[in-house]
């Protein structure tokens, strides 16, 4: 190989970049400090746009195409490398593609609970988690106040960035929308749509377009979701009675169930009996009640007269002369009305 070849095959003549995976947001060229051939060609492919930087300053910005690198192509770099009286040796830059398509479900959440005001419950402790998709929108911005010169950036480090810019943001929302948490569920695409412009003002600064942001789920702490499933099933249950039995019995198996030693044996029966008593003590009530309104329905009949009883005693034996009336239905009605004289 003669010198000729040699320096030759250090010029680069064609430039691309073929994506090798999906999470690859920039990507240096490697051009290994090689010379760029004057009139070499770029591809730029669908979703990418090529940078070429000439020390560090941005000059030209290449769409999808393909393009022979000559100064007509280059209007900045020519005017940064003074070649406007004509050029055609090779020269060096750095070049970046940049992946211009849409990152789907990039994760978020609140690392801790968001405190919020409940309408309902005054206060309570919300965590969310949902998922949000972005695409760069300024390529140049992009590259200066976020990428810096690395030789790649990764989607996964936008997401670590962003993570503590999105919690905060959907505190701020989540107080504004002042939903209750029972109508959260209900309500999420409306507050998704309302934390979306809230965040862009951030992404902004980074030419980062904010394609779409969604909440996927809401928790609330161990204790409160247990205290407001009891409030469920009270609210389920409509006689208080039976519901208050259908506990006492639970507990009083349990307690059966988990026996102890010494004094625990002593506690443990103790909570048996008081259980059983409190159960007594309910079903007492219970009939005591029914007879209370037994006693105020016999009050609530009209009292009758002798000459009407009689006279309900010949129209029963009317009816049983008719055939109307049984024997046995007859005697009992006989019985009753006899009662009342």
């Amino acid at each position: 190989m003669g010198l000729f070849d040699f320096i030759r095959g250090e010029f680069i003549e064609v430039i691309d970049w073929v994506e090798k995976d999906k999470d690859t947001i920039l990507h240096k060229f490697p051009d290994k400090d090689a010379n760029i051939k004057y009139g070499a060609k770029l591809t730029v492919r669908e979703s990418q746009v090529a940078m070429f930087l000439d020390e560090g300053r941005m000059a030209d910005l290449f769409h999808p195409g393909m393009y022979e690198l000559v100064t007509q192509n280059m209007p900045l770099m020519t005017t940064l490398k003074h070649w406007d009286h004509g050029f055609n040796s090779p020269f060096k830059c750095d070049v970046y593609f940049l992946s211009t398509k849409t990152f789907t479900n990039l994760k978020w959440g609140t690392p801790n609970p968001v405190i919020m005001r409940d309408p309902e419950f005054k206060q309570v402790r919300v965590k969310a988690f949902g998922t949000y998709f972005i695409k760069v929108c300024d390529p140049s911005k992009f590259f200066h106040e976020f990428a810096g010169t690395g030789r790649q950036v990764k989607v996964s480090e936008v997401e670590a960035s962003l993570r503590d810019i999105v919690a905060p943001r959907f505190a701020e929302a989540l107080a504004e929308a002042g939903v209750s948490v029972l109508d959260m569920v209900a309500n999420y695409t409306e507050m998704g749509d309302k934390i979306a412009p809230i965040l862009q003002r951030d992404l902004d600064a980074f030419g980062i377009e904010l394609v779409k942001f969604q909440i996927s789920s809401t928790s609330l702490p161990k204790e409160v979701e247990a205290f407001y499933d009891k409030m469920t099933n009270m609210n389920m249950v409509d006689d208080m009675n039976k519901f208050t039995q259908f506990q006492t019995a639970q507990s009083i198996e349990k307690a059966a169930d988990n026996p102890g030693g010494g004094a625990g044996e002593g506690l443990g029966m103790g909570m048996g009996f008081g259980m059983a008593n409190m159960m007594m003590n309910n079903q007492q009530q219970q009939q005591q009640f029914q007879q209370q309104q037994n006693q105020n329905q016999n009050q609530q009949q009209p009292a009758q007269s002798k000459a009407e009883i009689m006279a309900m005693l010949k129209e029963l034996g009317e009816l049983k002369q008719a055939g109307v009336l049984t024997d046995e239905e007859f005697d009992t009605k006989k019985k009753e009305l006899l009662a009342r004289l």
